[in-house]
Formats: C-alpha cells, structure tokens, sequence
C-alpha cells in the first residue's frame, strides 16, 4: 500500500476511524483499575500479585505507575519485565492497562506507568507531548525497575504501542540496559511521512510555529494553551473525526484522561524524527502491525534498516490501528506473539 493512501485511510490523527465493536468495561479497563488504590503507594519492594502501585523519579518529575505482577508470584521470584507504553497523549489506565494485565497473565512482570504532564505524574506544561521528554522517561523506569527485587534486571524489554513505538525504539538504541524491543502498531515518522499525514510541507510548519507560539506563551505567562486531543466538532483537535476509541467511555474515554494537548506540543512532535535511529536497534527485535493501522510503510522502513538479526515482523490481517488498543482479539493475538518472542528473547 502506497504511504498516502495508507496515510489516508489509516492513519489516527485526521481521520476518521473505527476500531469494530468495542470491548465492554466490564471484560478491560473496569477489571484492572479497582484493584488499584488510588494514593497508596507500595512501599519499597514489598509487591504483591496483581497491579502495585508505585512512584519513581524522572528528571525531578515524580512519576505514577502500575506494576503489574503474575498471580503465582511469591517474595523471592525474579522476572523478566516488560515497560509497556502507550499511543501519545494517553495515560496508563489505556491501552498500557490492557498489555500490562494480559502480559503479567504470561508470567511476566509488565510496567505501565504515566510519562511526565500526563495522567497522574508530574510535570508544569499538562498533557505535554514532549518526545525528548518521554524517552527520558523509559530510561528512567529502566533505572527504577533495577531496584525492583521483584524484577530481572537483566531481563527488561521495551513495548511501545503506537506513538511511544518511536520513544521506545530511540530508548532501545541509547539504553543497553533494554534487552528486546517489541513494536504494536507502531507510528514511526520522518519528514515526507509527516508531510503526507499533514498535508505538505506548509502546513507541517505553521503547526511548528503555532507550537512554538504556545510554548514562548506559556515562558512568558505560565499558561497552557491546549485543545481537545479528541474530538468530532472542534477541528484544532490533533485527532478530529468520529475516533470511537478516544470518545467512547467504553472504551479509551475513561474519566482519568484529560482529553486535552497542549498545543506547545506541536513544535516536538512534528521535528521529532526518529527513523535515523534503526542502524542503532542491536537486541532482538519484534514489530506487530497491519496493513489497515497506521502509517506501515514507516514501520516497514524501520523496520528494514535494523542490522539486528533477531527481528520479526507479524502482520495481522484487517485490524484498524484501535483494534489494537482494545479489540479482545487483536489484543490477544498481538500478545500471544508478544509472549512467545520474548520468553525466548530475554
């Protein structure tokens, strides 16, 4: 599939997309985040099976996150561990929420966790999309799952679905502490994918500017200038459109995301290029991905120019890039081969 037309009828940010029946609260996000106690933080390394609640440091940012753990695990157990990262502008209670659970189902311990300005972390400029930024962050959790007894710390991997592909790859090339590399659905982006998706060059740089714009006005006044991340009548939103995932409470509009982008986030985002970084993957490596998601010629191309020799790439048929947040199906299968490359990866 050419890059327009698959940027076209794939990709997330100006479409309209439907990602086929929605699974129920009830079958996701409603079993997993209960078992949470909101503002009670596990002490150090006293983890129990099921979601443990902790915090850690990022930069002088303190960070929220879930550890997610086997019910079969017992004080003594190390595991391999899984950091899971979500599409941009989410939080841990989404799609991370569902890997997360459903990895620690496979006997790992899987880490979701919310990147500085979002969700409950830390962080001045909310709901920031900062690429720098959340790279910064995964190497962090990296350094605080070492302190985890819990954890392997030589058994950590990287998952990124979607956007946090990219950040997780960069991560992956500049952290030899990550020891596999898996993508779902990823978005990785250069400068003629971006021109597509955006309709030219032009226009790619006056978003740059209003991003800029914003940020100078938040230096000067410490206000934050945000639009609906998701939306089908305000067309400033970055994702505009019937986007079922984003405004279903069904789904991924649960009460804990805010719903919002700082529009300071355009000038990152939209020089943020992080296809340079492939000669640089040298861990095993795994890439789950359809034809019908988001911009896969970008993650065909990354995919390609990773020297590793321990790579793979699943291609799932007919699966809309949201069939990979919540759909039961999709969900399960990409985690099956999830799974099954990592038990024999780490």
């Amino acid at each position: 599939m050419k890059l327009a037309n698959c940027a076209i009828k794939a990709c997330t940010l100006s479409l309209i997309l439907f990602g086929g029946a929605a699974l129920s609260q009830a079958s996701t996000l409603s079993n997993v985040i209960p078992q949470v106690q909101q503002n009670v933080v596990i002490a150090a390394n006293t983890y129990k099976p099921g979601i443990n609640r902790v915090t850690f440091t990022s930069e002088g940012e303190r960070l929220v996150g879930n550890l997610y753990l086997p019910a079969n695990y017992k004080p003594g157990d190390k595991l391999p561990t899984v950091i899971v990262t979500g599409a941009w502008m989410t939080i841990k209670e989404q799609m991370p929420a569902t890997y997360a659970k459903k990895l620690a189902e496979q006997g790992f311990a899987a880490f979701a966790f919310d990147f500085r300005t979002f969700g409950e972390s830390g962080g001045k400029v909310r709901n920031f999309e900062s690429p720098n930024g959340k790279i910064k962050d995964i190497k962090n959790a990296v350094s605080f799952l070492q302190t985890v007894d819990a954890v392997d710390s030589s058994k950590i991997a990287g998952l990124g679905i979607c956007a946090s592909a990219g950040y997780m790859t960069v991560a992956a090339a500049e952290d030899s502490r990550i020891k596999s590399l898996v993508t779902v659905a990823p978005w990785i982006h250069d400068t003629a994918i971006l021109n597509t998706v955006y309709g030219g060059e032009k226009a790619v740089q006056e978003k740059i500017q209003i991003g800029q714009a914003a940020r100078e006005k938040f230096e000067k006044t410490g206000k934050v200038e945000s639009v609906p991340a998701a939306s089908r009548t305000d067309k400033n939103a970055p994702m505009f459109g019937e986007i079922d995932y984003y405004l279903n409470p069904q789904r991924g509009a649960i009460p804990q995301w805010d719903n919002k982008f700082a529009v300071a986030s355009w000038a990152e985002w939209l020089t943020f290029k992080p296809m340079s970084q492939a000669k640089n993957i040298n861990v095993p490596t795994l890439f789950v991905h359809s034809e019908k998601a988001a911009i896969p010629d970008g993650a065909r191309q990354f995919f390609n120019n990773i020297p590793a020799k321990n790579k793979s790439f699943v291609w799932l048929d007919n699966r809309t890039q949201f069939d990979f947040y919540d759909q039961e199906g999709t969900v399960n299968q990409a985690v099956a081969e999830v799974s099954k490359f990592l038990k024999k990866s780490l």
